[in-house]
């Protein structure tokens, strides 16, 4: 993979690259998450609705919603009739809340491989790991956030594999006492969902500090508080 093709794929926006039969021909990791939320039908839909007349490329800025999922703008460009891209440009939020979290300074990726740990042993789940490499270790209450995560794996016991990304939320901020903080997120995906596991999350989740969005992925969005 060249380093242009790798900016592609860990581009924090979708980018879907379709034939004119409606067949994806390729697709970075963050379209992949999309296509949870989204059909590939009405992806594919909206790019030839909003393509240019002619050949060429054409951004539209509108107010797109799938899931967790908003967006401010796509991009769609089409050089012949066998191919059309589109890109979907998340809207960036801004949340606000005075406390701001205490904790230690800990590892992001050391303390979601104890988790991993926990569930794997005796266990045939299939852990797969999608990490941005470069988040830096961040002040966290460590055992409020490990009682979260079991809490999530516990929801997909019942999945043969069970998908855990980390990323950063690009344009994104907490605020804590007049500063702001960078997001990144901890996404947990899988096919089965054990609702009782579920209503305990929600219960669990309502009386912490973190901001978690429990839809059909389950998101822990993490302010980077170094110091």
């Amino acid at each position: 993979m060249t380093f242009e093709q790798q900016w592609i794929e860990y581009d924090y926006n979708p980018f879907i690259l379709f034939n004119s039969s409606m067949k994806i021909l390729s697709l970075n990791a963050e379209a992949q998450f999309l296509l949870g939320y989204a059909s590939a039908e009405e992806i594919f839909n909206l790019a030839t609705t909003y393509a240019n007349i002619s050949f060429g490329f054409k951004t539209t800025f509108l107010e797109l919603g799938f899931g967790r999922y908003n967006f401010f703008a796509i991009t769609v460009g089409y050089e012949n009739d066998e191919t059309i891209g589109i890109k979907l440009y998340q809207a960036p939020s801004f949340k606000i809340n005075k406390p701001k979290p205490i904790g230690e300074v800990a590892n992001i990726y050391a303390l979601v491989d104890l988790c991993i740990l926990t569930y794997s042993i005796n266990s045939k789940i299939i852990f797969e790991k999608i990490f941005d490499p470069t988040i830096p270790e961040i002040i966290i209450d460590s055992n409020g956030f490990i009682r979260i995560l079991n809490k999530v794996y516990s929801c997909y016991e019942k999945s043969q594999k069970i998908t855990t990304k980390i990323f950063y939320r690009v344009g994104e901020h907490l605020k804590f006492e007049d500063k702001k903080y960078s997001i990144f997120s901890i996404e947990i995906s899988a096919s089965e969902v054990d609702e009782e596991s579920l209503n305990e999350l929600k219960a669990l989740s309502a009386k912490s500090n973190f901001f978690i969005d429990i839809q059909k992925k389950i998101t822990i969005n993490i302010p980077m508080i170094l110091s």
